[in-house]
């Protein structure tokens, strides 16, 4: 049976070395964060710590010191990227977290509408926008009452992308305090911009998956684990097809409506970020009663995806959380 299936390749261009950008990253202390900050608003008050109870755009204030206990994706990443800075897949899966995490990015005002205008500060080497990827981490930074809006780290490199600003992330808070240079971002946004292409292909054969890097499988793990809700799971396998071209498919099973061009570009993302030279992975979507699913789930890796966290009705979306409307960055 013929089906419609999305191929992701991968030709791999790695990341740029972030050569000076990495020295700079580690001299910025806490104390000359606040001194920019000082200088770019004019203002510095010692309070408490005040959140504004409106989704996505809070103002922050905290006068204190702040002992920050919390590991999160980013600093795990970092400290491996830190320990072996030549190492590519290293540095590609610190850009691949920092691409889904979601940030807090200090704004010169609130947000109004779907236009939210960041901070932006002149250090070193230029202007710079700040983000952290804890409320508790922008409050540490600041000492001063901030404006602030949540925004996907994917949304930001696009936006910033190109306008030779540098995005800092945990300066002057942790030892994740990492400098991403403008060339940098302008790199992620391009790679994420890729999306994998329709093809129809007729399967004849599956068997188990043979060579995959442990980098791959590991990636695709990670993405997977994100995608709550959008489908029940994923099988991957080595697949045959009628003109006979081997490679391997990766099968979704009971996709919600609507959610396919997401895990297509999850897929993807997970081999380009995987440090894969040259690959390739076909996307596909399955439903009980397809012919060659019991044939292909017999020998498949299997993926279960997370069931929906059942919340209470989430009240508007605040400007830039939806990577469908990136909000305009001024």
């Amino acid at each position: 049976m013929t089906r419609l299936c999305w191929r992701c390749t991968c030709a791999l261009v790695l990341a740029p070395p972030p050569g000076r950008y990495y020295a700079l990253s580690r001299a910025l202390s806490r104390a000359s964060i606040r001194a920019s900050i000082r200088k770019s608003r004019g203002v510095y008050q010692k309070t408490q710590l005040v959140r504004r109870q409106v989704p996505g755009l809070h103002t922050i204030d905290r006068g204190d010191d702040m002992t920050d206990k919390t590991l999160t994706q980013l600093d795990t990443c970092h400290a491996v990227m830190a320990a072996v800075p030549d190492d590519d897949a290293a540095r590609l899966r610190y850009f691949a977290a920092l691409a889904d995490a979601m940030l807090f990015v200090m704004l010169e005002v609130e947000a109004s509408g779907g236009t939210v205008s960041p901070q932006m500060f002149d250090l070193e080497d230029g202007p710079v926008v700040l983000a952290f990827d804890l409320e508790e981490r922008l409050a540490e930074a600041a000492g001063a009452a901030v404006p602030y809006a949540e925004l996907p780290g994917r949304v930001i490199a696009q936006q910033l992308a190109g306008q030779g600003v540098a995005l800092g992330v945990n300066l002057g808070v942790a030892d994740s305090g990492f400098l991403v240079s403008p060339e940098a971002l302008t790199w992620l946004a391009r790679t994420l911009e890729s999306s994998p292409s329709e093809i129809a292909a007729r399967p004849v054969s599956f068997h188990a998956p043979r060579g995959l890097p442990e980098a791959l499988i590991a990636a695709l793990k990670v993405k997977l684990a994100r995608a709550s809700g959008l489908a029940v799971a994923a099988l991957l396998a080595g697949v045959r097809y009628d003109d006979g071209r081997q490679g391997h498919m990766l099968a979704y099973l009971g996709a919600a409506p609507g959610a396919e061009g997401a895990l297509a570009r999850a897929a993807g993302e997970a081999l380009t970020f995987s440090g894969v030279e040259a690959g390739e992975l076909d996307v596909t979507f399955l439903n009980a009663e397809d012919a060659g699913l019991a044939a292909m789930a017999r020998v498949a890796l299997r993926f279960d995806l997370p069931e929906p966290v059942r919340h209470q009705p989430s009240p508007p979306q605040a400007p830039g959380t939806d990577p469908e409307k990136p909000p305009i960055l001024r």
